[in-house]
């Protein structure tokens, strides 16, 4: 008896060869990409502007919920955990795309989406991101930047923010941080058109009320004004973004983030942070800011800022709970820069 040429006797069925697994590198199916169309679309008309090259920087900060591992497949099936699926990767790369750099929080120590997004968004892509602060206030999450190497490269600093407890305890009249940060912040400095400026990125402990929160962050406002003074001599910009699970202002977490002179522009101040928030209402929580001290940046913010609503196009017949643990629960936050000369 002799073989056929795919190892089965003749005459014989041929064995059936499983198919591979999709790569998120792959064409999507058509469904997809008739989703991906329409979120593409949906970001040009949304009014956040276009990237030009030497022209503008564009600086956004997104808490992707729970950003972990993901189902390998197009679309995730009902008894699939988690319910990320690739096509939820190439909507978030669809929308990080639009940006220069990216802070992500609530990266989880599975790294498998970020290694799917970096892959999806392509070779002109880099990424820096911390270790996993341990402990259960750690949550198992990382702090991780994302940025578009052709108009964006770091120029050397990358560091963890770590309190001197020792000192702090020595401070009275003022909530104290007598304990490290849950989630250790993280700082790196990148160039862009001849002008360096570091991000400094957290996500402060929720905890079960405002108060918990007020040590990291009156500790983080501190910290962040006296490196300001310093990075100033050397006419560097410092920006600090992330999620500070802060209220409205008036609200003593709001207080406590503004009170060394820190602040958002005035075009984040009244938008939504999160999916939740009902059309209409009068949100009190703004977790998500990008915010700067105005005196000390070199940088010229061209007065453009805002969200990007990602829920029209992509809740279909999706719950906003399943859609938030798809692509998340929070909307991507953003801030444009001139980086023009002259």
């Amino acid at each position: 008896m002799t073989a056929g040429g795919n190892g089965a006797p003749e005459g014989e069925p041929s064995p059936r060869v499983p198919a591979r697994p999709p790569e998120v590198t792959d064409r999507p199916p058509e469904d997809v990409a008739e989703r991906l169309a329409s979120l593409s679309t949906s970001l040009d008309e949304s009014g956040l502007p276009p990237k030009v090259l030497d022209r503008n920087l564009l600086v956004a900060t997104w808490n992707l919920r729970a950003f972990g591992a993901v189902t390998k497949a197009w679309h995730s099936g009902k008894d699939d955990s988690p319910k990320r699926d690739l096509q939820d990767i190439l909507c978030i790369r669809e929308i990080v795309s639009r940006f220069d750099v990216v802070a992500l929080q609530e990266v989880r120590g599975n790294l498998q989406g970020l290694r799917y997004l970096i892959k999806a968004l392509g070779p002109d892509w880099g990424l820096i991101l911390t270790d996993v602060t341990k402990g259960r206030a750690g949550n198992d999450e990382r702090m991780a930047f994302l940025f578009d190497t052709r108009r964006v490269r770091p120029s050397g600093l990358a560091c963890e923010l770590v309190v001197s407890v020792e000192e702090n305890t020595q401070k009275a009249g003022r909530e104290t941080l007598d304990r490290q940060f849950a989630r250790t912040p993280y700082a790196v400095s990148f160039i862009s058109s001849g002008q360096t400026f570091i991000l400094v990125t957290l996500h402060v402990i929720f905890g079960e009320s405002g108060k918990d929160r007020l040590g990291e962050l009156t500790e983080i406002a501190e910290w962040l004004a006296e490196w300001a003074k310093e990075v100033d001599d050397y006419n560097q910009n410092l920006i600090a973004l992330g999620d500070f699970n802060i209220d409205r202002a008036g609200d003593p977490t709001y207080e406590a983030f503004t009170a060394t002179g820190l602040h958002p522009p005035e075009e984040l101040q009244t938008i939504p942070r999160t999916i939740f928030t009902k059309a209409g209402e009068d949100a009190n929580q703004f977790f998500d800011q990008i915010a700067w001290f105005p005196e000390q940046l070199s940088l010229q913010y061209t007065g453009e800022a805002g969200n990007f609503d990602f829920v029209p196009v992509l809740q279909t017949s999706l719950t906003k709970n399943e859609l938030s643990w798809r692509i998340s629960d929070h909307y991507p936050l953003w801030a444009n820069f001139s980086s023009a000369h002259g």
